[in-house]
């Protein structure tokens, strides 16, 4: 299979835009990722992949907990400062920390702080499950990515919303 072809077709798929955090031997870690899933509701699980290769994966596969920030579409910046290696990410970054030590990034869209439920190998990646603890939750509109840059949503007319309105099976 051409690599480039299947990225390109992936790509075809709009995606959220997320960032992983957690805490590794005294130092936080994170990075963005947009290979995020809900799993189930009951328990809650949600999940990510991070490549194997990643100078992150050593962290993350002898930690306990993690959170996933879903980004709000205000927040191309912060996407793009974690999505950045070599620099100090959380540098000057006003965040909180969980009970668990993780670091907690603020004005998202949404925030999951999961403890690791499983992990699995999925080919070139690891495949992370967590389970959710805690979650914080807004209105505000999510960043996305599609075909290999940023997009954001396009409304629909709410004068029709409610009868256009269904529910997603998981």
């Amino acid at each position: 299979m051409d690599a480039k072809a299947l990225r390109a077709a992936l790509g075809s798929f709009a995606t959220g835009v997320t960032i992983v955090t957690t805490c590794h031997n005294g130092r936080n870690v994170g990075l963005t990722a947009n290979s995020f899933n809900s799993v189930s509701l009951d328990p809650p699980l949600v999940l990510w992949s991070l490549a194997k290769k990643s100078s992150n994966i050593d962290a993350f596969m002898n930690t306990g907990a993690f959170a996933v920030h879903i980004l709000s579409a205000e927040q191309e910046d912060l996407s793009n400062r974690f999505a950045t290696s070599g620099i100090d990410k959380f540098a000057d970054l006003d965040f909180e920390v969980s009970e668990e030590k993780v670091p907690l990034l603020r004005e998202c869209a949404a925030r999951f702080e999961c403890q690791i439920a499983y992990r699995y190998d999925g080919g070139d990646h690891i495949i992370f499950v967590g389970e959710v603890l805690n979650l914080d939750h807004s209105q505000k509109e999510p960043l996305l990515f599609h075909q290999g840059k940023y997009a954001r949503k396009t409304g629909i007319d709410q004068r029709g919303a409610e009868e256009n309105r269904r529910d997603l099976n998981y």
